[in-house]
């Protein structure tokens, strides 16, 4: 058997910039700016300013600290992992890839850790294509989505992503690296059966934090097992819904493909489950293509895939949490408001009659056929059937608008920032934050990324 963690180590020791196809620093860049956009529109929300309170405690004297995003309060290197990665994902509006959101466990994790170490822009930008490598190597070796068996992907493997890009930033070597991963592997934990609650964007926030907490231990000394990611009873089999994950396959650097390039990065247009984005393009189609109102509709019918209806638990969302993971809402949405933004994700639109009067119209076939790295179905369709008899259809949309096959303009990445920093910020400030997240790899560090407001 191969010691999948030792040379997942070795290649995070040794991975350097160069290396990187420009490709993949690009999507790298794009995704480390759109998070933190989202972020700082993230950090209004209460749960930020609860779990700040409870668990961000200020650096003790004399140890190293990092800055919370957007106000630039001190906290431990580990608390503003935390607190900036439950900012991050707590609007559910962060990028999606590797069946969960990479860069909302990154950059919180990268941020505090490369604040703290004095990293360049260019080492830390190194550094999150590490943890997204490893991240992606891990999914390719199950066959089947861990959604299936109540494991949050970003929760647990992110918890080993972050751990690999802090062992970067701290400069460890090839077996130092490995046993962070290995450290992080009895950390990392997150359950389907919290989304639609404050504890989803807290277990993003969680794994942040515990990768930051696993380098750290790695570099003082602390010991773990080389192959507790592939070993019969380590953190691959522990996960894998059907015990059928690899186990023994050979990870050979030299022939590994970027998965950052292949896979990319998925930007969301919409604030909710990325499970509901493809019907919603379908939804929102037909509504402005037949003018159509709430009493125009008698039946929206919705094709998508089983996994993704696991998440999308919440058949009569009465809350704004509660609606992000509804298709019921998101097709209530899209008829009702012709949107799906900030502004629908609230709990007075959630609970409004003729929102709630639309759920009940809503019904499914699901399949359990899926894209190829992908716990989604092949493609998701609506049909709409009006009060006069007609059924209009969609069609099959196969990509959601901002997915990495069908990606957004930098204009358009640029709105949904500006749009995240919204009022507090004056334009020019905003549009200076962005073009310095849009060459991230060639700043001095963190500290060129701190915000003022008017």
């Amino acid at each position: 058997m191969s010691s999948l963690t030792f040379e997942l180590g070795r290649f995070v020791a040794d991975l350097t910039l160069r290396q990187i196809p420009a490709d993949g620093s690009a999507i790298a860049r794009t995704g480390i700016a759109d998070c933190f956009g989202v972020l700082v529109a993230g950090a209004r929300d209460s749960e930020i300013a609860l779990v700040d309170r409870e668990l961000g405690g200020g650096a003790a004297a004399g140890t190293a600290s990092a800055s919370l995003i957007p106000s630039g309060a001190r906290r431990s290197v580990e608390s503003a992992a935390l607190v900036n990665g439950v900012a991050a994902h707590v609007l559910d509006y962060d990028d999606v890839s590797l069946d969960g959101h990479p860069s909302a466990v990154l950059v919180p994790a990268i941020l505090a850790q490369g604040e703290a170490s004095g990293s360049s822009g260019a080492e830390m930008l190194t550094a999150y294509v590490a943890g997204f490598e490893v991240w992606a190597e891990l999914l390719a070796r199950e066959p089947t989505p861990l959604h299936r068996k109540g494991w949050h992907p970003s929760a647990v493997l992110g918890t080993i992503a972050a751990a690999a890009a802090c062992a970067k930033l701290r400069g460890l070597d090839g077996p130092g690296a490995a046993t962070a991963m290995a450290i992080a592997a009895s950390m990392a934990s997150g359950l389907v059966a919290n989304f639609g609650t404050m504890t989803k964007s807290f277990q993003v926030g969680r794994a942040a934090q515990s990768g930051v907490i696993a380098a750290r231990l790695a570099q003082a000394g602390l010991t773990a097992s080389l192959d507790a990611l592939e070993h019969p009873s380590g953190l691959l089999a522990a996960l894998s819904p059907e015990g059928k994950a690899e186990l023994d396959r050979p990870f050979d650097t030299a022939r590994k493909e970027w998965h950052i390039v292949s896979d990319g990065l998925n930007i969301k247009r919409y604030p909710i489950c990325y499970a509901t984005h493809r019907s919603i393009d379908a939804a929102l189609g037909l509504v402005e293509r037949y003018d159509l109102s709430p009493d125009k509709v008698e039946r929206i019918h919705v094709s998508t895939g089983k996994t993704q209806l696991v998440m999308l638990r919440n058949a009569r969302p009465q809350t704004g949490l509660e609606a992000k993971f509804s298709m019921q809402f998101a097709m209530a949405a899209a008829l009702v408001a012709r949107k799906v933004g900030l502004a629908e994700l609230t709990d007075a639109f959630v609970r409004r009659r003729d929102v709630q009067a639309i759920f009940p119209r809503v019904s499914f076939t699901a399949t359990d056929a899926t894209m190829p790295a992908s716990a989604f179905a092949p493609a998701d369709a609506v049909e709409i059937t009006t009060t006069s008899g007609t059924t209009l259809k969609s069609g099959p949309v196969e990509y959601a608008k901002g997915s990495h096959q069908s990606p957004l303009s930098r204009d358009e990445v640029w709105g949904k920032f500006s749009d995240c920093l919204g009022d507090d910020y004056a334009p020019a400030r905003k549009s200076s934050a962005f073009e310095n997240l849009m060459i991230f790899d060639r700043l001095n560090g963190a500290a060129d990324l701190a915000l003022q407001k008017r």
